[in-house]
């Protein structure tokens, strides 16, 4: 086999300011790296868009390191391999890792992991959502970051995107008394309720959060899983019981905001009502994936999960994908077919 010379990836060009644009982008071709000892060639089949993305954009220190301007971005994608100098993975094994936005990519070994196609159906978008990254983060979020108790009543924001989506389904599946989401469209909502099972769902455009919550939760919220951050949360601290546990995810609503961010108002609450307030990040519950793999690949293989995924097609389609990601036009997992 002819082993490709050079390939379209998606690099940085700058830094955005607020919102992103097809401006921060450059769509190039480059030359392929050797495949040295221990590595492996992939052509990439599909790759994700997330939004913690975003905050690698930005020259700040965080968890991870920030993008490079000038240079290839990163992301997961599942891929072919095409050529290997690795025992542990051979010519034509699917593969998940880190190095999407770019047609081909060499990756150590080490970090791959093989998948099995017969798990998708050839549909490996599932091995970057509900049993990917957003999946784990999901389970894990919600079980341990937020101590999810049987009966309890769940509310959850950004409802409709690949996280959110999954936490209420786990949650209803795992015994919740009620699960409330929120979204931004009229479509979603009856996505909600007609094929995710959530009790009630409100679109946050239609009225103040607070009110609409209150509404939905007359009996008030036992966990909070926020992926919104701003109105959204602090009208949980108004509406949660005592004892109530927040699953803090991330923060969409204030990514790309450019103003100072006002905190919520009302987080005395979280000491009157001896509320317990965690924020996390998915890689800490790595010793909880083979037991995510086994009650969700479950749930999954038994119909008892909906997985929705939004897919744009092409490559250089990707900046537009993850700009309508931060807007908030998919439903359930947005994914970049190559």
């Amino acid at each position: 086999m002819t082993l490709p010379a050079d390939g379209v990836e998606i690099r940085l060009a700058s830094r955005p300011e607020g919102w992103p644009t097809s401006e921060n982008f450059t769509i190039t071709r480059a030359a392929v790296p050797a495949v040295g000892a221990g590595q492996v060639l992939v052509r990439n089949l599909v790759m994700s868009v997330d939004p913690y993305m975003r905050g690698r954009m930005n020259d700040t220190k965080s968890y991870i390191p920030p993008f490079e301007v000038g240079t290839a971005l990163e992301g997961g994608a599942v891929g072919e391999v095409i050529a290997s100098e690795s025992p542990d993975l051979a010519v034509g094994d699917v593969v998940l890792h880190g190095l999407g936005w770019r047609e081909f990519a060499v990756v150590d070994a080490g970090n791959a992991v093989k998948v099995d196609p017969g798990l998708a159906g050839g549909a490996y978008g599932v091995f970057l959502g509900v049993l990917g990254m957003p999946g784990l983060t999901a389970y894990a979020g919600l079980l341990k970051a937020a101590d999810f108790r049987e009966g309890d009543v769940v509310f959850v924001s950004g409802a409709a995107g690949a996280v959110g989506s999954l936490v209420g389904q786990i949650a209803k599946l795992r015994g919740a008394a009620k699960v409330i989401g929120s979204a931004g469209s009229a479509e979603k909502v009856a996505h909600l309720k007609d094929d995710l099972g959530f009790d009630e769902a409100f679109n946050y455009k239609d009225g103040p959060v607070l009110e609409q919550l209150e509404k939905a939760a007359p009996e008030g919220i036992d966990v909070y899983f926020d992926n919104v951050a701003g109105e959204h949360l602090e009208a949980a601290l108004s509406v949660a019981n005592q004892g109530a546990r927040f699953a803090l995810c991330g923060a969409i609503s204030q990514y790309n905001e450019k103003n100072e961010v006002v905190a919520p108002r009302n987080l005395f609450n979280a000491i009157t009502k001896g509320m317990n307030l965690r924020g996390f990040i998915v890689a800490e519950y790595g010793d909880l994936k083979e037991q995510f793999f086994a009650e969700v690949g479950g749930w999954l293989a038994e119909g008892k999960l909906v997985a929705r995924e939004t897919v744009v097609e092409g490559l250089e389609n990707a900046p537009t994908a993850f700009i309508d990601l931060m807007r908030g036009a998919n439903t359930g997992k947005m994914l970049v077919k190559i």
